[in-house]
């Protein structure tokens, strides 16, 4: 069951600004580079269901997480149906995203005031979400949409709340970029775990990027 429910997960992100979006097949790296981000000051973690067993993964970093980084909402990312996103509900989720628009998803999870945040290319498909509840939408890939997206979409419907995922990175330029075109949070991941730091287990490096990011964040606001 999830620790954290909708509004407590959408707080997390709204303030903060940030999800990292991370996956990795050892439990033991991904629960450093939680540990790392939530050093970093992050409080909302999207692990992605990407490989083999990736629920196995999950399940050990959620546990570690209840202990080790008591304010941290996990969620589970890269869903694209129901019954993978009922398995990881029971295994602790506290919130759902996936790269695609599912309304059957957006019924299970709203069941449990879970957070349900689909991946929408359209104006349509925005409104279609919210439609059933959505109330953050990802906008991805975000890179291919660009800034000009999110302004024109937040045009004609000022209360929608976006995070944009694909590309992002933990520049000043880029995240002063996103944040004044309107969105309510950012998704990062590869721009902010470089491999080569991962296989160096630098996890300093991890825990000082997520402050240089969430820094330009509450700058650029």
């Amino acid at each position: 069951m999830a620790r954290f429910d909708k509004i407590a997960v959408l707080n997390k992100m709204g303030s903060t600004g940030m999800v990292p979006v991370f996956y990795h097949k050892d439990a033991e790296v991904a629960k450093k580079v939680v540990k790392a981000c939530y050093d970093g000051g992050v409080r909302a973690f999207e692990f992605t269901n990407r490989g083999d067993f990736a629920q196995e993964v999950f399940a050990e970093i959620v546990k570690f997480a209840a202990k080790e980084c008591p304010e941290m909402a996990i969620g589970i990312g890269s869903i694209v149906d129901p019954a993978t996103a009922v398995m990881y509900l029971q295994l602790g989720a506290n919130f759902v995203v996936g790269p695609l628009f599912n309304p059957e998803i957006a019924k299970i999870c709203n069941r449990r005031l879970v957070a349900y945040t689909p991946g929408c290319g359209s104006v349509s498909e925005v409104g279609f979400a919210q439609e059933v509840g959505c109330d953050l939408c990802k906008v991805f890939p975000g890179d291919v949409y660009g800034t000009n997206f999110v302004k024109g979409l937040m045009a004609p419907m000022p209360w929608s709340k976006l995070m944009v995922t694909g590309g992002v990175e933990p520049t000043q330029e880029n995240l002063t970029g996103w944040i004044k075109a309107g969105v309510f949070c950012v998704g990062m991941g590869s721009k902010l775990f470089p491999k080569d730091k991962v296989v160096a287990k630098d996890w300093a490096y991890v825990t000082e990027k997520c402050k240089e990011a969430l820094g330009y964040i509450a700058e650029a606001r």
